[in-house]
Formats: structure tokens, C-alpha cells, sequence
């Protein structure tokens, strides 16, 4: 499994209103795996992944959905953020 979660900091709340989801993903994983997780678990097409390390050593990854998807519904059915 490479999502373990979803962020739901301030900042990351703001982002649904772009369309974008923040995960904190396995160390391994990459932007093809990642993309391929969320498209096949979510039923969503994802536009783009962009990935960067935390100072504490964690992965996470901002994941833009298409114009098609919100990602507000995406939060709600895995429980995080609104």
C-alpha cells in the first residue's frame, strides 16, 4: 500500500479548493505508483503528482484531480479533511 494518509492540516484544507489532496505516502513510492493507487481505489483520474520530503524524514505528495472530480468527496469518503 502506498497512501498511508491523508494530511488535513490548514493548508492542505485550503488546497481542495484547487482540486488537490495532500498523502503522506511510503518512503519508496513513486508518482506512477501513487497515481495509479488513487485512480484505482478512488475511481478518479489524476492530473498531476507532485512529491516532496518533510524535514522529519516523512513523504507526502499533492495529488490534482481532473476538472471532472472534486476532491472534497474524495476527503469525505476517506474521512479527513471538511
Amino acid at each position: 500500500m502506498v497512501l498511508i494518509r491523508l494530511i488535513s492540516t490548514e493548508k492542505a484544507v485550503r488546497e481542495l479548493e484547487n482540486n488537490v489532496l495532500l498523502f503522506s505516502v511510503d518512503k519508496w513510492a513513486t508518482k506512477a505508483d501513487v497515481k495509479k493507487e488513487i485512480e484505482t481505489q478512488f475511481n478518479v483520474k489524476v492530473a498531476s503528482v507532485n512529491m516532496f520530503n518533510t524535514i522529519s524524514g516523512d513523504k507526502r505528495c499533492y495529488v490534482k484531480l481532473g476538472k471532472e472530480y472534486s476532491a472534497s468527496d474524495i476527503a469525505d469518503k476517506i474521512g479527513g479533511a471538511v
